[in-house]
């Protein structure tokens, strides 16, 4: 039978006196890798993001799009270091979030998104409040969400009943707690 290319690199490789000579080095090249390379168990990322509210009262989610969300979008994604600009608009409320680069320093992202806005205030609509700003980092991600539902049609039977008590409890227990949101 004929060989084809790979067949031919393939035996080559098995009766090459130098595989295993290839092979210890690969092992020894990693092993030194894995003992000189510095790493920490919680290594300390700063991804800084900001949140911008802005309360729109009686703007329809369509309208509020076009005079607010897109306005502010333009606004920010002007600022040096900015990664990436998400939105959600609903009816009455728009919240653009902005995410910069890693290793951005926090307090200047928050600095240069107060400063554009303050500065760009007359491109939003006359009566919009001005946004609420908030700085959010890596570790304002949620680790564990949890959500009880009970089924709207039965409202008063044992089970959803049982639902409602438990997350009554659980938002009660909780909401003492300093380190959860």
């Amino acid at each position: 039978m004929k060989l084809g290319l790979s067949g031919r690199l393939t035996e080559a490789t098995i009766r090459s006196p130098l595989t295993p000579l290839f092979l210890l080095t690969a092992v020894a090249v990693g092993l030194l890798a894995l003992l000189t390379i510095p790493r920490e168990e919680e290594p300390q990322i700063s991804v800084p993001m900001v949140d911008i509210r802005v309360s729109a009262d009686g703007l329809k989610a369509p309208d509020a799009v076009e005079l607010v969300t897109k306005p502010l979008e333009t606004i920010v994604k002007g600022i040096d270091g900015v990664e990436h600009v998400y939105s959600q608009t609903v009816d009455d409320r728009v919240m653009v979030t902005v995410r910069f680069l890693v290793g951005t320093n926090v307090d200047d992202a928050i600095l240069r998104i107060h400063e554009k806005i303050r500065a760009n205030l007359d491109r939003l609509p006359v009566g919009i409040p001005e946004p609420l700003i908030i700085g959010r980092g890596i570790n304002d991600v949620a680790m564990v969400v949890l959500t009880l539902s009970p089924n709207r049609r039965r409202r008063h039977d044992g089970p959803t009943r049982i639902c409602m008590n438990l997350a009554e409890s659980c938002r009660l227990s909780w909401s003492r707690q300093t380190t959860l949101a």
